[in-house]
């Protein structure tokens, strides 16, 4: 039957051996690394490869001792892998869609869970939101992203980019903000109406604010990392 033959099924989803760029999508759910090198991935990230490369899990001390405490004091829980050699590696994480940036000489904030792969040159810290140690448990923590380099995130669905103007802020649910440009320094907002109509521990009553000049991605999911510190 025309259309649902083997070699059909084959040929319409085989790898492209065509794309040679660092990153490249291979489908909309998966990255193919094209390696010369080095990049850093979600650690168990790696679907598949092909040539000879070494996957290292990211030591205590691999990128100083100040982003180690970083990471203890948010309570991240995405470690990175160092991916090393030559070759071609395929990543994915859970069905997410994987959307690819090439920064030039710009810089990104990434939310932390759904950072899927960067290039060795980018450069890269741990940071925290204002106001936001002691208020959760868990930790939202993102990460910042400065370029040259690409940079590959994850979404669950279809992302919506939404532009921030001065004097008129975007409001997120921290659970559904996946990144936002460099230029926006957001502030948490606590909604005293809605904690006390939903609940302490709803996430409705922490959200986001994005003022000034720049852009937000959230997506139509509530990742389940975050939680609201129950105190008293």
């Amino acid at each position: 039957m025309s259309g649902y033959s083997v070699e059909e099924f084959v040929k319409s989803t085989a790898q492209d051996n065509e794309a040679n760029r660092p990153f490249e999508l291979e489908n909309p759910h998966l990255l193919e690394v094209n390696l010369k090198g080095r990049v850093w991935a979600k650690a168990g990230s790696m679907v598949a490869y092909t040539g000879q490369v070494k996957f290292t899990r990211e030591g205590v001390f691999e990128h100083g001792l100040g982003k180690m405490l970083k990471k203890m004091a948010t309570g991240e829980g995405t470690n990175l892998m160092k991916v090393e050699g030559q070759g071609r590696v395929y990543l994915a994480e859970k069905g997410k869609k994987v959307r690819v940036l090439n920064l030039q000489n710009e810089t990104i904030f990434v939310n932390g869970n759904d950072l899927l792969a960067f290039e060795d040159a980018v450069k890269w810290d741990i940071t925290m939101m204002r106001r936001m140690a002691g208020m959760m448990t868990g930790g939202l923590f993102n990460v910042r992203l400065t370029g040259p380099g690409m940079v590959a995130i994850t979404t669950h669905y279809e992302p919506l980019t939404l532009q921030v103007a001065p004097g008129q802020p975007i409001f997120t649910d921290p659970n559904a903000t996946v990144a936002w440009s460099g230029s926006l320094s957001p502030d948490i907002r606590t909604d005293i109406s809605l904690g006390t109509f939903f609940g302490r521990g709803s996430g409705e009553s922490l959200q986001l604010k994005f003022e000034g000049s720049g852009w937000v991605v959230v997506q139509p999911y509530e990742e389940v990392y975050f939680q609201q510190g129950q105190s008293g």
